[in-house]
């Protein structure tokens, strides 16, 4: 088979590539392991991981609907049809890409790839060994789990994100290790589910590299949530007992205490599949952290191949793929085209939600940018108090010169869909006046990014805040 052009990996980047690519005339082949296109993101990742907290955060919500004179019984938990429905989300998304692709006339290629030479792929699939030959080719081949070698014991009551995604069970006691984003994703679902859930993280606050505004007030929550957060402390080590796992934790202060979970989950982070066989015979070039090298189009070293996603570096998020397989492929068509998002949004889909894009407060800090800072608490949100959830904050870093919005930073219920509107404001150099002059509907959420964009000119309407000269 010769085409002209092969995506290896056919997550979010990879078939959003492959479909424009098909869209824009090209022979295409999209090579992947699984029966359709999704990735990681839609078989192990983002949509299954949504589908339990959505399951969570309504088990939440029917506990404290008493609050408003709402009673419900308790809940039985029916694992299996809970897992089936999971199931069945990721089932009819797969099902949907591949229909697209067979749509776009796009020849899928399931099995696992091997480089013979910058312009020729091997597949191993189920009946055999099929050649691509390409004239340029996008490796797409994302991330997994990374896991600590200390950590590293044979045992099936450690898993990782792929494994408590599967859902065996609910654990009496659950141990996770990490307080980054995935890690407080599936902690609050099975906290939800009724494991009593203990969090170790070795910083000083959870999800590092956020916005210590943000992350406080969803601290607050995770902490009521959990059995436990221990910050500043690390796993040392781990022994599998009849009874359990027991867990050596060392604090700060080099103290040690032990403890016996049911379950241990690890999530400390993804490394990039940059270890692709066959790569050493490409002129790619890969960096310390194992990301593969490219250029400002997302070009390697190899002039036929190009790479985007988590495997090429961070922001390890899908919808940032998604963007630079699009890129690659105008690239490749022979547009002028660079991959240069003015920002790129990440949201913790915890509850509530912590969403923020362009720069942190301590992003303007560390780099020595001029700037100021507007909130607006959503205590003086009417909407967020009709849904008694009044903890959530809106949050804008604004250059002061040109009160240009560099950063938008959104703590609360519904802050992933928020955030949109902030990534737009930075990617159109919008400034203070233009989110302060924009009606938004009442009440809604929204308007919380309005009020905050007032607050900086000390005249919001629903919090005092008198603009220092």
């Amino acid at each position: 088979m010769s085409i002209d052009l092969a995506v290896l990996g056919a997550g979010p980047g990879g078939y959003a590539a492959a479909f424009l690519a098909a869209d824009l005339g090209m022979q295409v082949a999209l090579i992947d392991r699984e029966p359709n296109p999704g990735g990681v993101c839609v078989y192990r990742g983002c949509i299954p991981s949504k589908a339990l907290l959505h399951a969570a955060k309504l088990l939440t919500e029917a506990k404290h609907a008493s609050a408003w004179g709402l009673h419900f019984g308790e809940p039985r938990i029916d694992l299996d049809a809970l897992r089936g429905w999971k199931d069945q989300v990721v089932g009819k998304l797969t099902s949907g890409t591949g229909q697209l692709g067979r749509l776009r006339k796009i020849k899928y290629v399931q099995g696992d790839a091997t480089i013979l030479d910058p312009k020729t792929f091997e597949v191993k699939t189920a009946t055999g060994v099929e050649r691509v030959e390409f004239t340029q080719a996008i490796l797409a081949t994302g991330s997994r789990p990374a896991m600590v070698p200390a950590l590293a014991i044979d045992s099936p009551r450690i898993m990782d994100s792929t494994g408590a995604l599967e859902l065996r069970d609910i654990p009496k006691t659950l141990l996770v290790v990490g307080g980054g984003y995935i890690g407080l994703e599936l902690g609050t679902v099975y906290a939800a589910l009724g494991s009593k859930v203990t969090v170790v993280e070795m910083m000083p606050g959870l999800l590092p590299g956020a916005d210590r505004d943000l992350v406080n007030v969803l601290a607050k929550r995770v902490e009521a949530m959990c059995e436990s957060v221990l910050l500043r402390t690390k796993v040392v080590a781990i022994g599998e007992e009849s009874e359990g796992l027991r867990v050596t934790f060392e604090n700060a202060d080099m103290h040690r205490r032990e403890q016996v979970f049911d379950k241990v989950l690890v999530s400390v982070g993804r490394k990039p599949n940059s270890q692709i066989p066959g790569l050493d015979k490409t002129k790619v070039e890969i960096d310390a952290r194992g990301f593969i090298k490219v250029d400002a189009r997302r070009q390697t070293a190899e002039p036929t191949l190009w790479a985007i996603g988590d495997v090429a570096g961070e922001p390890m998020l899908a919808h940032k793929a998604s963007h630079e397989g699009r890129a690659a492929v105008e690239a490749i068509h022979g547009e002028d085209v660079v991959f240069a998002p003015a920002a790129i949004p990440a949201v913790v889909f915890t509850d509530p939600e912590l969403a923020w894009t362009g720069l942190t407060e301590d992003d303007a800090k560390k780099q020595g940018i001029p700037h100021e800072i507007a909130k607006f608490p959503w205590g003086a949100s009417g909407r967020a108090m009709t849904l008694d959830r009044t903890d959530g904050l809106t949050k804008l870093v604004i250059e002061p010169a040109t009160e240009r919005v560099l950063g938008v930073g959104i703590v609360g219920v519904g802050a992933g869909e928020l955030i949109a509107e902030g990534t737009l404001a930075i990617e159109m150099g919008a400034v203070a006046s233009d989110l302060k002059l924009t009606i938004h509907a009442h009440p809604t959420l929204s308007e919380t990014i309005m009020e905050a964009g007032e607050v900086f000119f000390g005249q919001s309407t629903h919090s005092y805040r008198p603009r220092r000269r």
